[in-house]
C-alpha cells in the first residue's frame, strides 16, 4: 500500500512533493520494523534531503525523519551516528517547541537510552 501510495504521488505530484516525502517516510518505518536497514536507510534519507529542501533542516517533518534515522541507527549499533541524529533533532526541537515539549523529551529519552546502551551511565541519568 505505501509503494502504491508512493508510485501515484510521485506520478501526481512528483518525487519531492512533501506529500510524496510523508509516505517514503512511512516505508522507511515499514522497512525499519521488518528489519530491513539498508532500504529503510535510502527512504529515510530521501525524505530527509526533500524535507530539507521544501521546508528546510529546522521543520519539524525534517527533524522527525534525523530522529527516525537516529533510532535505525541505533538498532545497528551505529552509536556514534545515531548520538549525532539525536543531538540534531534535539537542538531542532529545543528551539521550534522549547525543552519541555513531549517531541523534545522524546528526543532526550532516546539519547538517555543511546548512553545507557553504551554505559555512559552518568550522562543517561542526567
Amino acid at each position: 500500500m505505501y509503494r502504491r501510495a508512493m508510485e501515484g504521488k510521485e506520478k501526481a505530484w512528483g518525487p519531492e512533493h512533501t506529500s510524496t516525502l510523508g509516505t517514503v517516510n512511512n516505508l522507511g518505518n515499514l522497512y525499519k520494523n521488518q528489519g530491513m536497514m539498508a532500504e529503510a536507510e535510502a527512504m529515510y534519507r530521501r525524505a530527509l534531503e526533500g524535507y530539507e529542501k521544501a521546508w528546510g533542516p529546522e521543520h519539524m517533518s525534517t527533524l522527525d525523519t534525523v530522529n527516525n534515522l537516529g533510532l535505525l541507527y541505533a538498532d545497528q549499533g551505529k552509536m556514534a551516528e545515531a548520538e549525532a541524529m539525536y543531538r540534531r533533532a534535539l537542538e531542532g526541537y529545543e528551539k521550534a517547541w522549547g525543552p519541555e515539549h513531549t517531541s523534545t523529551l522524546g528526543t532526550v529519552n532516546n539519547l538517555g537510552l543511546l548512553y545507557k546502551d553504551q554505559g555512559k551511565m552518568a550522562e543517561a541519568e542526567a
